[in-house]
């Protein structure tokens, strides 16, 4: 390795295979994350992100509670609560705050709960802390193909529903009017962000898992109005952050302090605010010129007689 490497990566970096797992899944999951995040973004649904990334430490705390994989409990939680707020009324732009409110603040609270369980009745130390924020490294190969499968799921499920979704998110009467079933397009992605935060959730934890999904949509469609675009720049951006998280914590390791390390999540969040505040510089740029160029003045009448 040269010099300018070695200052970059810390040694046993490209051998280590958890580096190598948490690289493939946290690729994967930001594609995933990148997908969905776009469409939330555009349907202004930003908070029921959020609401399925704390909803999620309810059904990871559970599912620890009772001996079973905090991925698992991710995956119950959110269709749970995807179910609920499709019954209380999600489908109606104006019940999407009401429906999300209710479930968030019932699941927050059985997540507190199941915290102080989990912390009263297990000895295992750390397992609100990995519930919160996440522990990519400590993902195991029995955990892949649930990954993967997930992943294509939410991928096939938001390609197959992709014209409808999008011209219901550009206005939900037009698509009603050309026969698209915009409720059950709705529940369909709902479902899709349910499972894409419970993926998000595996690698940087429930309360940041939202960072993943709207910080890389939401910078991708400053930079582009073309929907396909904004996608692949999006999953760009959070293929980009993760292995740069990855890459700082695991040089970390080597921070003061010594051998303890800083986590994931950590980075990957300061990562995402940096590139949309560097999104915004352009139009500020444009903005500025704009407003400290000299007005043009009007070209003289004969001029403008003779063009």
């Amino acid at each position: 390795m040269s010099a300018t490497a070695a200052a970059v990566f810390a040694p046993g970096l490209f051998a280590s295979e958890a580096v190598h797992i948490a690289a493939g899944v946290g690729a994967l999951v930001a594609v995933v994350a990148g997908l969905v995040g776009v469409f939330t973004v555009t349907r202004g649904q930003s908070f029921a992100g959020e609401a399925f990334g704390d909803i999620g430490a309810t059904g990871g705390s559970g599912a620890f509670l009772v001996s079973v994989g905090p991925l698992w409990g991710f995956i119950a939680g959110n269709l749970l609560a995807a179910c609920a707020m499709e019954l209380i009324g999600i489908q109606r732009p104006r019940g999407r705050d009401l429906a999300t409110g209710i479930v968030l603040g019932a699941g927050i609270g059985l997540a507190a709960l199941f915290l102080y369980l989990d912390t009263t009745y297990h000895n295992t130390t750390g397992a609100a802390v990995t519930i919160l924020f996440g522990s990519v490294f400590a993902i195991t190969h029995s955990t892949l193909p649930l990954i993967a499968l997930l992943s294509a799921i939410v991928i096939v499920t938001v390609a197959v529903i992709y014209r409808p979704l999008l011209l219901s998110t550009v206005s939900a009467e037009m698509a009603a009017a050309r026969g698209v079933p915009v409720r059950l397009v709705g529940a369909l992605y709902l479902l899709a962000l349910a499972l894409a935060t419970a993926l998000a959730a595996i690698t940087i934890g429930t309360i940041l898992s939202t960072a993943l999904l709207i910080g890389p949509a939401a910078t991708a469609i400053r930079l582009t109005t073309r929907p396909l675009l904004a996608i692949v720049t999006a999953a760009a951006i959070g293929i980009a952050v993760m292995w740069a998280g990855i890459v700082l914590a695991y040089d970390s390791y080597e921070w003061p302090p010594a051998h303890h390390g800083w986590p994931v999540s950590f980075f990957v969040v300061t990562l995402v605010f940096v590139a949309y505040l560097l999104s915004g510089l352009p139009g500020l740029l444009e903005r500025r010129r704009a407003a400290i160029a000299p007005p043009r003045e009007p070209a003289p009448a004969a001029a403008r007689a003779e063009s």
